[in-house]
């Protein structure tokens, strides 16, 4: 997401895109983007015998899928570090206040939701969904303020990971718990407890939130077509977000730099990544879309380091692989 936002697209919220922003996946970590639901219905099944020279053009089309999907999600991350840049101008609540309202208007003019016709219910969860997705940029953006993107990915994505375990009911899952666990603790080792304490609450409540999305966006995505849930959703968010940006930063969200930057920071974390989802998505089985996307916390310490200068130790290093090691594997044991 995030984000989206994963959200983690115009589709990753954070993250997670997130957004994230990375929206209507599902089930858990093993859920599609937002824009799996409407990608997938649309996808023709494939025959049973596919002749050698179709699975050829298929392999190559698979490979361009990973490839699309691996630059959303490095998009997403490196829209994350752009903005922790503007942090300093119009903090972090006035940066996801930016960030939201553009995402917003961008995905409101793309799909122009139908408004009519919902009952009181498809409201009721629309909005749950929307309260979800605000309140995950929301704490995502407080998290990095104060920790290192890498740390502050690698914890809010335990929210989604424990939700794909509990979801699993598998005895394997178990086994990806106790891997996360182990990387969390590493991580602790390697300097954890130098790490803001709000800034780690923060990414654990961002990581709540990232699993009421991902329940969200199923059950909204059930009830709206396309992506008119999302659309609505990231509106509902705007009014959680704007009115504690202009309460923080007040007329400096009107100042031309950081209207631009705002801008950027919306395009690089759910315009550019919902893009190359939606493209992906009719590449690539929303299986192997999940591992991929599991690699977020590697790539978020990876922005850090190139963009705001945020070292980790090689423990740390270690800590994030075995989260992303527990995240892929719940995500392949939860689909089968």
């Amino acid at each position: 997401m995030t984000s989206t936002a994963h959200p983690s697209s115009l589709a990753t919220a954070h993250a997670p895109s997130p957004a994230t922003a990375h929206a209507s996946a599902p089930t858990a970590a093993t859920s599609p983007s937002p824009t799996t639901a409407a990608t997938t219905a649309a996808t023709p099944d494939t025959p049973p015998a596919t002749p050698a020279v179709l699975r050829t053009a298929a392999g190559r089309a698979t490979l361009g899928g990973v490839g699309l999907v691996l630059a959303g999600a490095v998009t997403v991350q490196f829209g994350s570090a752009v903005a922790a840049l503007l942090f300093p101008r119009a903090g972090a609540l006035g940066t996801v206040a930016l960030r939201v309202t553009f995402a917003a208007v961008l995905l409101l003019v793309v799909t122009r939701p139908r408004l009519r016709g919902h009952t009181r219910a498809d409201w009721a969860v629309v909005v749950g969904y929307g309260l979800a997705l605000g309140g995950m940029n929301v704490l995502f953006y407080q998290a990095i303020d104060r920790i290192p993107l890498g740390a502050a990915v690698t914890l809010e994505v335990l929210g989604p990971l424990l939700l794909s375990v509990v979801a699993s009911r598998r005895a394997a899952s178990l086994l990806w718990a106790g891997l996360a666990l182990m990387g969390v603790y590493l991580l602790g080792r390697g300097g954890f407890g130098r790490l803001d304490a709000a800034g780690v609450a923060f990414a654990l409540g961002a990581g709540a939130m990232w699993a009421a999305y991902i329940v969200g966006s199923a059950r909204a995505g059930a009830r709206f077509p396309r992506l008119d849930a999302l659309a609505i959703a990231m509106t509902v968010a705007v009014l959680v977000s704007l009115p504690l940006g202009i309460g923080s930063a007040g007329a400096t969200l009107l100042e031309p730099g950081v209207l631009a930057l705002g801008l950027a920071i919306a395009v690089m974390s759910s315009g550019i990544p919902y893009a190359l989802e939606l493209l992906a998505l009719r590449r690539l089985p929303a299986a192997t879309f999940a591992v991929l996307t599991s690699l977020s916390p590697a790539l978020a310490a990876l922005a850090g380091y190139l963009v705001l200068d945020q070292g980790l130790t090689p423990l740390q290093c270690a800590a994030i692989a075995l989260v992303v090691a527990a995240s892929a594997g719940a995500v392949r044991t939860g689909g089968r």
